[in-house]
């Protein structure tokens, strides 16, 4: 494990595999560390096919950092990746992500496309009721904690609890918030993972999808898939110029399947467990 400064922010992360080798980026959804389940598990099969792995935390997520001054915690991650990558001076990278990792994967690709030869995304977030549970997800505790209790009760909440344990730093900054703006921000944040008709992911408008011209593997996601929708999945692939769009090597039910799973790291269990299953697709498409 390391650490580096990128624009201000303390970022996680571990690189995989032989110096030298073709650089390829992981990241993984929710705000899961880069340990979860079967994400380094991902990454150490990928490396042995070849591969120097960028495994990392985004900010709020691990043992990264976090800050609250950017327009949308996807925005913040995105440009976050952008530093990470500059800062570790990798070129040419390819790019896989799930969940919310496949909207970071995106987004940051869209902000770097000369420096991404490939991208490979799944279970894209997307649809009226996906997005409304994101904007709850990730704002709605926060926004109910900080009105009842201030900075102290966000604090306290236990979708901190891991990122506090691993990284003390957390706690500070979040006391260190005045609680109306938190509110003002979280209300933003929320705002930000509003339904459009006009494109499939947040924070990309249709010219993003258009400038990421590399060839891009997506994956549809399960017709039972509500989080993930497929219409999602099979609108994404019609706005990239050069996109494939696939069929997993799970079920349909395999998001309803996973979400049943506990999450214990220490146990390797979580909902990102069975991403190795993509290792033999992943490898023949990144494969030049």
């Amino acid at each position: 494990m390391a650490r580096i400064d990128v624009d201000g922010l303390m970022l996680d992360y571990e690189l995989l595999g032989e110096e030298g080798a073709p650089p390829l980026v992981i990241t993984p959804g929710g705000r899961y560390a880069r340990d979860t389940a079967g994400v380094p598990e991902l990454g150490a099969e990928l490396a042995q096919a070849g591969y120097r792995v960028l495994l990392w935390d985004r900010p709020g997520c691990g043992a990264s950092d976090i800050a609250f001054t950017a327009p949308s915690e996807s925005v913040m991650n995105a440009q976050a990746l952008v530093g990470l990558v500059e800062a570790l001076g990798l070129k040419d990278i390819r790019m896989a992500g799930g969940s919310a990792g496949s909207r970071i994967t995106l987004m940051a690709a869209a902000r770097m496309p000369q420096n991404v030869r490939k991208i490979a995304i799944w279970w894209l977030s997307g649809g009226p009721v996906g997005l409304a549970g994101l904007a709850w997800f990730y704002c709605g505790d926060q926004i109910a904690a900080a009105s009842k209790g201030g900075m102290e009760a966000v604090a306290a909440l236990p979708s901190w609890a891991d990122q506090t344990a691993r990284n003390p730093r957390i706690r500070d900054i979040l006391l260190a918030q005045d609680a109306e703006a938190y509110i003002d921000t979280m209300q933003r944040w929320g705002k930000a993972f509003a339904y459009s008709d006009e494109t499939p992911i947040p924070g990309m408008a249709p010219a993003d999808f258009a400038a990421l011209t590399m060839p891009v593997m997506t994956f549809r996601s399960g017709k039972s898939d509500m989080a993930h929708t497929r219409r999602t999945s099979e609108w994404v692939h019609e706005l990239l110029p050069c996109s494939s769009l696939v069929e997993p090597p799970w079920s349909d039910q395999e998001w309803n399947y996973v979400s049943t799973f506990p999450i214990d790291t220490a146990k390797r269990r979580g909902r990102f467990e069975r991403w190795p299953l993509l290792t033999p697709m992943l490898t023949e498409f990144f494969r030049d």
